[in-house]
């Protein structure tokens, strides 16, 4: 695969949900999508921190 392909990936939560990340994204200069990204990011480092490295193959 190319290298800067993403698939897509449908998310549904609450409207208010939405509407603090959107505040949260705007506040850091991305976009909601990107503040996703880097939230899930965060959250799979921590996991690897506490549990070791995840390997997908």
């Amino acid at each position: 695969m190319a290298g800067n392909y993403y698939p897509p990936f449908s998310l549904r939560v609450s409207e208010d949900l939405l509407d603090k990340v959107k505040y949260i994204a705007e506040n850091n200069k991305r976009s909601a999508n990107k503040e996703i990204e880097f939230a899930l990011e965060q959250y799979v480092k921590t996991f690897e921190a506490e549990n070791g490295k995840i390997n997908i193959e």
